[in-house]
């Protein structure tokens, strides 16, 4: 194939890794490479975190060790929300953690949920489910940060000197990975339930194939709730949800679900664009501050290889919102019958049914159009505006959890230390500071 397409060179890559543990081998670092990355001394840095976490380094010296021990804990004492907040120029490194944290825990009806993008908000705006990663590379969030550790949130510092540190940072978030896994005792290498909304697809298109009209490729079945300009597909929706007059009351009834302790995950299989950005944003952010829950949002169908796992294989804890909407401007796939809208349409419908199947409190939402998605986010937000009118009709975070596992004083001891993660000798580097704060 090298000589027949006149490649420039081909990398062979060890197969045995896998796609999420890659970022430091050839499948990160050729890319890399292209885009103008010194991949030398990133792996300078990537060879430091390795000789930090080495064996026989002592366990609260051990940058991935250190971390996976906080992480894993945390879960067990109900903080099973690994919220990360960066500097600026670091928020794109959320992307990669999410996908490692969630394919690789999520699953056995276990799993931590890593909460990337989500904007940052004032103490009173979370519950005791969250775990906070402070990447630090310049100074812009410090204040919201220390107003969190303050609170008595537990805050994990981590400290940057410059871009070229993430070489370490994959190493570390590998590894705390792993050691996470390990304490929740699931296999932390595995995805036992991608393959499923895969298979779920795979059958769509052959039905599509079979019957040849769009409609017989996409069998949604009888809407839950319909309008004009949306419909939602829901198995076994809330009566109020099938009786509501608007859009509005419908996703009322849906949201009345949350309670404390839940996430709530967008998972929009539309295009990404700049205002569905500030949308779904604008979306998470009054779930957030309403019920004090963690949010989350995917772009469909990427989002299948990261928290999907965590979907379907994790806790029952999730509240999930799939949007789709119909492709004004559809294309063909050279060489099948399908088109590319009949593809998304399939592959968001078998992650449905395989929320479904596990018996996940799931709709689906279906505009007529992308454009139509301003008019959703404003449904959501009269939705919020009604709960908030009346609290006491749902599960709302506003009063107090019951019974709820905070962390035992052991773990509490663990965390209050402050560590000075230490360079290996004889590198001439400058020691990183990685800290940890927790008052409760």
């Amino acid at each position: 194939m090298r000589i027949e397409h006149h490649f420039r060179r081909v990398f062979l890559n060890p197969p045995d890794i896998g796609g999420r543990y890659s970022a430091l081998s050839f499948f990160g670092l050729v890319p890399a490479a292209l885009i103008g990355v010194n991949v030398a001394k990133l792996l300078d840095h990537a060879e430091r975190m390795v000789e930090n976490s080495a064996v026989g380094v002592a366990a609260h010296d051990s940058g991935g060790l250190w971390l996976g021990a906080i992480m894993g804990e945390a879960a067990l004492a109900g903080r099973d929300k690994v919220t990360l907040i960066c500097s600026r120029d670091l928020r794109t490194f959320g992307y990669w953690v999410e996908q490692l944290i969630a394919e690789s825990t999520g699953k056995s009806g276990k799993g931590i949920v890593p909460v990337e993008s989500e904007p940052v908000g004032t103490p009173d705006q979370y519950d005791v489910d969250r775990l906070f990663v402070y990447l630090r590379l310049t100074n812009e969030l410090d204040a919201e940060v220390k107003a969190l550790a303050d609170a008595g949130h537990p805050v994990v510092t981590l400290e940057l000197d410059d871009l070229y540190d993430m070489g370490g940072e994959f190493f570390r978030w590998e590894v705390a990975t792993a050691v996470a896994g390990s304490i929740l005792r699931i296999d932390a290498f595995d995805q036992p339930n991608v393959q499923e909304s895969k298979d779920n697809t795979v059958r769509l298109l052959g039905e599509y194939q079979k019957r040849g009209t769009r409609q017989a490729a996409v069998p949604m079945g009888d809407a839950a709730w319909q309008s004009g300009g949306a419909a939602i597909y829901a198995k076994g929706a809330p009566a109020k949800l099938k009786s509501a007059k608007t859009l509005a009351a419908a996703l009322t009834a849906h949201l009345s679900q949350i309670k404390p302790g839940d996430y709530a995950a967008f998972t929009a299989y539309l295009p990404r664009t700049a205002q569905s950005e500030e949308l779904l944003g604008m979306m998470r952010t009054a779930i957030r501050d309403r019920f004090k829950v963690a949010t989350t949002v995917g772009y469909g169908p990427r989002f299948l290889h990261s928290t999907g796992q965590l979907h379907k294989g994790g806790a029952n804890n999730g509240v999930f919102i799939q949007i789709t909407s119909a492709h004004p401007h559809d294309l063909a796939i050279p060489g099948e019958t399908a088109t590319f809208g009949v593809l998304v349409d399939a592959q968001a419908l078998g992650d449905l049914q395989s929320l479904q199947s596990k018996k996940r409190r799931a709709i689906s939402v279906r505009l007529n159009s992308p454009d139509a998605m301003p008019n959703f986010a404003a449904a959501l937000g009269e939705a919020v505006a009604m709960l908030n009118a009346a609290p006491e009709k749902v599960g709302s975070a506003k009063k107090p959890v019951a019974k709820r596992k905070v962390l035992s004083k052991a773990r509490k001891s663990a965390v209050k230390k402050t560590a000075q993660k230490k360079k290996p000798a004889g590198r001439g580097t400058k020691k990183k500071r990685a800290t940890v704060g927790c008052k409760r």
